[in-house]
């Protein structure tokens, strides 16, 4: 079968070197942007020592392929685009792949930067609810029984938004709900 060569047992395998380690990492790093816990793990499996390790991940850092603050930042652009959560869930997740909370407090404090193209993605965490509310609704009016409410309200919450924000980007879909079946309403 071409392909794939054959894997070898672990014990049968040579430890890689320090260009083999920036290989696999290369490698690894060809589908998406990864923090540095993963990489290290990744090499780390590979059955690098720690000097290899330690020689490839700085080979990459100069080279600008890893870099905890970049990941941080695509991943936090990721969730805008195509799943948005919360700043907690957001930052669960980043520490989940093993950013640190330096980086993520870094991240925390600054506005995201987009470009005109990226107009439509949500910038703040009222934004975030708002678009994640409307992904879950598809459409759908908000319920107005109370029970309804409340299941969208946990529904945010366990997305990683605060109560008051859920709250409010419920509250506000709700209100332009009501003012726009008012208006077709009043319209001949």
């Amino acid at each position: 079968m071409a392909g794939r060569p054959a894997r070898r047992p672990k014990d049968a395998a040579e430890p890689p070197g320090p260009n083999q380690a920036v290989e696999i990492a290369a490698r690894f790093l060809a589908t998406r942007p990864r923090s540095a816990w993963e990489v290290r793990r990744r090499l780390e499996r590979a059955a690098a020592g720690a000097a290899v390790v330690e020689e490839a991940m700085a080979r990459l850092e100069a080279l600008g392929l890893v870099d905890d603050i970049a990941f941080a930042r695509w991943w936090r652009e990721q969730r805008d685009r195509h799943a948005p959560r919360g700043r907690r869930m957001l930052e669960a997740e980043l520490r989940t792949k093993g950013v640190p909370r330096d980086v993520i407090a870094i991240l925390h404090d600054e506005t995201p930067t987009r470009l005109p193209e990226e107009a439509d993605l949500p910038a703040t965490e009222a934004d975030r609810a708002r678009e994640a509310l409307d992904a879950h609704l598809r459409g759908r009016p908000v319920p107005v029984d109370r029970r309804g409410e409340q299941r969208l309200g946990m529904f945010l919450v366990r997305r990683g938004f605060d109560p008051a924000t859920a709250r409010d980007a419920i509250r506000e879909r709700a209100a332009l709900e009501a003012t726009s079946l008012d208006g077709a309403e009043d319209a001949p």
